[in-house]
């Protein structure tokens, strides 16, 4: 929908609320291809009148440029005039170009001065003075004459401004959300892996079944099907993403895979970081993220894939630094936190206790829809305590349940940022979330009924 027909909406919410009855909406807005059958239904259950007209509006802003008309043409076939006349009232209304008018110019003789030195003013003869005859001159040398443009301009910033680049379309500035209405909305697989080998030489992960628990619980919650894999080889895990990409996600809108284990740098040719198993060896995430592309998962083109990663992205420590009163509000962790860091030999190590593990980082193709948030900044540990979890997950975990009914994916990532920054671990070290954000649109979960926002 265009920005300036959502403000006409939002402005006037409170009298749509009251006075529209969605009932008479459903049939015409359906037949227009506007609504789909599962969204009227979806609108219904939201509950009374006024708040099925609350959530009819709310929808409708993101169901394109012809949701406004469509919604203006089916009050009027239900007699609702007073609705189409009251939004109406602020639109602009499309009038004809006027013809151009050919105007002759008017020719004013060039007045004549007194004979002084000092000329004050012009002095205009009494009568009119006849044009001369002007004799043609031609040029020895043909004239060349000037290019016409093949096609013309009609466009008024073109007549009077400064013209466009050639090839350059302006297109629509706002942004469109992706479609999220699928029930269930699509495949969560999460990997756990906790119980490492001896060989691997990596420690257990204490607490990464808390943050299981709650990543299974949010997105049950968001309407995924969540399938947990616990401890699994780097084998195992190459064979869980294949499975995932061969299913047929044509009636999904979107697919979400989480990783916790631990994880470390690895040599890359676009991006770095990569998830162990339990034997282990690593998955890079750069090839995570490959089996849900375009070409190896066609049913997920088009459609957002998440990929979120709590391991460690190195082995650095991030000790911080100094910031102003006003930004120094740390939130202390706990003595039991750890990383998920494979062991490294560095000079930091030797401030930190044996109870001390960082978590990795991931890598993220090119392909569009694809957006990796990581729990670290490339090169750094990432924290975990070992009776409350994860601070990227028990961070995450809070913001969706507190934010998803009003706010896109992005923004709470940057929530997420926020919080996350303000812990320290044992006083010192800190952590910086991040993402690869590769989303071409605005990408809002589906949230339970209870937890919508409740709106003028």
């Amino acid at each position: 929908m265009e920005e300036r027909h959502k403000r006409i909406l939002q402005r006037n919410r409170v009298n749509l609320v009251r006075d529209l009855n969605p009932s008479d909406m459903y049939d015409g807005l359906l037949s227009k291809g506007i609504f789909t059958q599962d969204m009227i239904d979806e609108i219904k259950r939201s509950g009374t009148r006024r708040d099925q007209a609350r959530q009819l509006v709310r929808d409708l802003e993101t169901r394109g440029s012809r949701a406004f008309p469509a919604l203006i043409e089916c009050l009027r076939e239900k007699g609702q005039h007073s609705l189409p006349d009251l939004l109406l009232a602020g639109e602009p209304q499309s009038q004809p170009l006027p013809l151009p008018v050919h105007v002759r110019p008017v020719v004013r003789p060039l007045p004549v001065y007194s004979h002084m030195d000092t000329v004050v003013s012009p002095v205009y003869p009494s009568q009119p003075v006849r044009p001369l005859p002007i004799t043609p001159v031609y040029p020895s040398q043909p004239v060349r004459p000037l290019p016409t443009p093949t096609t013309p301009s009609l466009s008024p910033e073109r007549e009077f401004g400064k013209p466009r680049a050639p090839g350059r379309v302006r297109r629509d500035s706002s942004i469109q959300s992706y479609k999220m209405d699928a029930s269930p909305c699509g495949h969560c697989l999460i990997i756990n892996n906790v119980d490492f080998e001896p060989q691997s030489e990596l420690n257990n992960r204490t607490g990464s079944n808390i943050d299981c628990d709650k990543l299974e619980r949010r997105f049950k919650s968001l309407n995924f099907i969540v399938l947990v894999k616990r401890n699994l080889k780097q084998k195992q895990i190459r064979q869980e993403l294949s499975a995932l990409s061969k299913k047929d996600h044509s009636q999904y809108d979107c697919c979400v895979v989480i990783m916790l284990s631990h994880g470390t740098e690895v040599s890359h040719n676009r991006f770095p970081g990569a998830v162990h198993g339990v034997d282990g060896p690593n998955v890079p995430v750069q090839l995570i993220t490959n089996y849900l592309n375009g070409q190896n998962c066609p049913s997920l083109q088009g459609k957002p894939k998440l990929f979120f990663i709590q391991a460690c992205g190195g082995g650095e420590r991030d000790t911080g630094f100094e910031v102003t009163p006003d930004e120094d509000k740390p939130c202390i962790g706990g003595t039991d936190d750890q990383t998920d860091a494979m062991p490294m030999s560095s000079s930091s190590d030797s401030l930190s206790t044996p109870s001390d593990e960082p978590d990795s980082r991931a890598t993220l193709p090119t392909p569009s829809d694809i957006l990796v948030s990581y729990s670290t900044f490339p090169g750094y540990v990432s924290w975990r305590d070992t009776q409350a979890g994860s601070w990227y997950v028990e961070t995450l975990d809070n913001i969706l349940e507190d934010n998803a009914a009003a706010n896109d994916l992005v923004t709470m990532l940057m929530m997420v940022n926020h919080e996350v920054s303000q812990n320290s671990a044992k006083g010192l070290y800190k952590q910086m979330p991040g993402s690869f954000n590769f989303l071409r649109k605005l990408l809002y979960f589906q949230v339970p009924p209870c937890q919508r926002p409740i709106q003028a």
